[in-house]
């Protein structure tokens, strides 16, 4: 069941309605190739079928769903070009952020980046993957918004949101291939402001995660696929 912020005060239908299918698709709610409704996600959200058709227009496009020629949309797949250049544009965005952001990081923003490393383990501990790929986001945006990001945070935020879908595929085999801690080698850089070293953390975090995992199912699915076409 897909969890729902409360509307923020301030905040209209239409916006709550976007910003929590934003959150969803981001998180990894809806798989590659999930169709979506708009009565499906009415009845969900407990609103009007209006806010969720505008909604999905703005997630049209943020490039996070498609619209189909049946006026149908869907979460959209991923195929390996597509993967390896939201992963390359990820790594070259996200390393230049935390390096700009490094020396604007104080004793306080660093105590609160290891509270979200917790929250990242604690989360994956007990099998709430969707809390750990937020929590693992919120990581990274603490990190790069300790110098003014406000071009490159946007443009980041926009590759998190197309890659969503895939991360929960890598976050339910994370200990399969992520074994070494990234996070905490980015922390360590940080205290000792090195640069180098967090931006070679920062790029193995990502590598480790949503890229070893995501070859690894293209290899699966390959394998299945000609598997299917030489049967005898």
């Amino acid at each position: 069941m897909m969890v729902i912020e409360g509307r923020q005060a301030t905040e209209s239908i239409k916006q709550w309605v976007y910003r929590t299918l934003r959150h969803a698709i981001m998180t990894g709610r809806f798989r590659p190739g999930h169709p979506l409704t708009i009565n499906g996600l009415a009845e969900m959200l407990d609103v009007s079928a209006m806010p969720v058709r505008e909604a999905l227009q703005f997630l049209v496009a943020d490039g996070a769903i498609e619209l189909l020629d049946n006026r149908r949309v869907r979460v959209p797949l991923i195929d390996p070009d597509r993967f390896d250049e939201i992963l390359s544009a990820r790594i070259a965005l996200e390393t230049v952020a935390a390096e700009r952001a490094l020396a604007h990081i104080d004793f306080i923003r660093l105590a609160h980046l290891q509270h979200l490393d917790r929250l990242v383990d604690e989360a994956y501990g007990r099998g709430d993957i969707e809390g750990g790929i937020a929590a693992n986001f919120d990581f990274h945006r603490c990190l790069y918004e300790a110098r003014s990001s406000a071009v490159l945070l946007p443009l980041i935020e926009s590759l998190w949101l197309r890659l969503g879908p895939f991360m929960r595929l890598a976050a339910e085999n994370l200990h399969d291939h992520y074994l070494v801690d990234r996070h905490a080698e980015a922390l360590e850089a940080i205290r000792t402001q090195d640069a180098a070293a967090l931006k070679a953390a920062i790029a193995a975090d990502i590598q480790d995660g949503a890229g070893d995992i995501g070859r690894a199912q293209f290899l699966e699915t390959a394998a299945q696929e000609f598997a299917a076409t030489h049967r005898s």
